[in-house]
């Protein structure tokens, strides 16, 4: 079919009408979409920069994602910018899925050994260090098979001795490193660990008791029909007989035939879990409903410290003045041993729960709590939380 000329220029007029009309479509498109990545940019960076007002490492996370956007194939904005402190309170990851690892911010300090050189061993659940303990400067960190330490002592040859939910570690102090782990136990789970006048090394367990040769490295003998099952403390008296914390009070053991021979059970309070023989040969008792005093020749029960009636008892230590220093949940306290009147409660330590003490040490009181470690002036009794071991609360 032949079209006439006025046909011929009217379908011209329409095929150029529609051209027009497809091209400013495809300018309108390009434009919206190039204003809706330019608002997300300029979104994006700005919560960047807040990440980097905050200090938060996810910035370059964030400069990972500016770009990404950016190259996308379909661009959509948000309705709105969220910011870190919605993100926090709402329970979201991190970018990338990741949440802080919870033992990476545990500081409790389980366990301080003074060695014969002066040093002080922390044993924390970031693991094992030894620190100058007149300056506070790290020494060394040793590397450990399990960083969650909550017994500690040193044998008579100087070697370090670790307790950990996974086994007994040995620990050369010469070299800074592991010689010897992995003993026979009634179990991997050691709770306290003390040398006898003898030299052999004594273990407790949450299954019993063991007793070990530290220079051959053999195990001597078991006591895994302990009454109370668990042995959480354990103390030395005059007399040589080892005293034993229990979950049902204290057992008496003669550490040269290993046998029980005395039973407390009827401490108030029930489990005893710390303990330190006094000046005057009697051993005192720490249990989660107070402090005790045991005559350590008969097993009687001598008093209950009044002051402390109610508290939760965590550690004991005896200082070279004979003065007694009590951790519990509640804070550190010096106590006058004689009358058990408190002369102090130390303030400034990284929490009031305290798990372990160090007297003497550096001419200072070393102290391990949940958040960390810390050192008290015998001048001033003002505690100082540690400038690296110690978590951010601590520090505070």
């Amino acid at each position: 079919m032949q079209l006439t000329s006025r046909q011929s220029q009217s379908l011209e007029g329409i095929v150029v009408s529609r051209a027009r009309v497809s091209r400013a479509r495809v300018g309108h498109i390009n434009a919206v979409v190039k204003k809706a990545t330019t608002c997300l940019v300029g979104a994006t960076v700005l919560w960047g920069a807040f990440a980097m007002v905050g200090g938060n490492p996810l910035r370059v996370q964030f400069n990972n994602l500016v770009n990404a956007q950016v190259s996308a194939p379909s661009v959509r904005i948000p309705s709105r910018t969220p910011t870190l402190d919605t993100e926090r309170s709402s329970g979201a990851s991190p970018v990338g899925g990741q949440r802080p690892n919870p033992i990476a911010q545990d500081y409790r300090i389980g366990a301080l050994q003074e060695d014969f050189t002066g040093n002080l061993w922390v044993g924390s659940h970031q693991g094992l260090s030894r620190i100058d303990a007149e300056t506070g400067r790290v020494i060394a960190d040793v590397a450990v098979p399990n960083r969650f330490i909550d017994a500690m002592t040193q044998d008579k040859v100087g070697r370090i001795w670790l307790g950990t939910p996974e086994g007994l570690v040995r620990v050369e102090p010469r070299i800074n490193k592991i010689t010897a782990q992995n003993y026979r136990l009634p179990s991997n789970r050691v709770l306290s660990t003390l040398v006898d006048q003898r030299g052999f090394l004594w273990v407790g367990t949450d299954r019993g008791l063991a007793m070990i040769s530290p220079d051959e490295g053999l195990l001597m003998t078991t006591i895994q029909a302990l009454p109370g099952v668990s042995a959480n403390a354990l103390g030395l008296a005059p007399d040589g007989n080892l005293w034993v914390g229990t979950l049902e009070g204290l057992v008496r053991v003669d550490t040269a035939s290993a046998y029980v021979t005395d039973e407390v059970t009827d401490l108030p309070g029930r489990s005893a879990q710390a303990m330190a023989v006094g000046p005057q040969g009697d051993v005192w008792v720490g249990t989660p409903t107070g402090l005790l005093v045991v005559d350590s020749r008969t097993g009687q029960l001598l008093r209950s410290v009044t002051q402390l009636r109610g508290q939760d008892v965590r550690s004991i230590a005896f200082d070279s003045s004979q003065s007694l220093w009590v951790g519990t949940r509640d804070g550190l306290f010096k106590l006058n041993p004689y009358n058990g009147a408190i002369v102090g409660q130390v303030p400034n330590l990284p929490s009031e729960h305290v798990l372990a003490i160090s007297p003497d040490t550096g001419n200072k009181i070393w102290v391990g709590t949940t958040e960390g470690l810390a050192w008290v002036s015998r001048t001033t009794g003002r505690g100082t939380p540690h400038g690296t071991i110690v978590s951010d609360v601590g520090a505070q």
